[in-house]
Formats: structure tokens, sequence, C-alpha cells
């Protein structure tokens, strides 16, 4: 007897992207050049903002194709910084305080 198969389907398996990059900061940056430009009303900051909005996009385009979720691997990694332990080689000498664990 043949053994079952279930395909998965890419549509209930895909990344939440926007515009080809992460959504959230896609959005957010999207945001933050609009309040830059319709806050400061001038040319110039007209101009930054569109700069920092094709720059950003094209940031996490990039971003988002080399993993789509980099950003929540980046998190995580930020999170967990603190709590890395040394790492201990065999070759290390121990005190006579500490011990030998390598009998």
């Amino acid at each position: 007897m043949a053994l079952r198969t279930v395909p998965i389907r890419r549509v209930g398996n895909r990344t939440n992207l926007f515009m080809g990059g992460d959504r959230e900061l896609v959005m957010f940056s999207g945001l933050l050049a609009f309040a830059l430009v319709f806050s400061a009303q001038e040319v110039r900051a007209t101009v930054f903002g569109l700069v920092l909005w094709f720059a950003s996009l094209f940031l996490f385009r990039l971003m988002a194709k080399a993993d789509p979720r980099m950003r929540h691997v980046y998190l995580r990694h930020r999170r967990y910084r603190a709590f890395y332990p040394p790492r201990a080689t065999p070759f290390r000498e121990n005190t006579a305080m500490q011990g030998n664990p390598y009998k």
C-alpha cells in the first residue's frame, strides 16, 4: 500500500509581504515619509521624504528577497543576545576551585 500524500499549497504558506517587502516595515516607512512631507511642507522635505521612501522600499525588497522573515530573525536575535552562553572548549584549563569536569 502506498503512502498517502497531502499537498501543501503555496497560498496557505506565504509570507505577509506588501509591495515586495515586509508588510510592517514598508507601511511604517511610508508613514514616516508621508508625515515628513506633509508636516514640513517644503521642497527639501518633499525630496528627502521621497528619497527616504524609495531607498527604504528598495532595501526592504532586497531583505525580503534574501529571507522574507528576516525581521523576525533579527528581533529574535536582539531578544536572545543577553542570554548567549559562553562557549567552553575541552582545552580550557580549569582552576582547582572549578574542578575538572572532563575526567
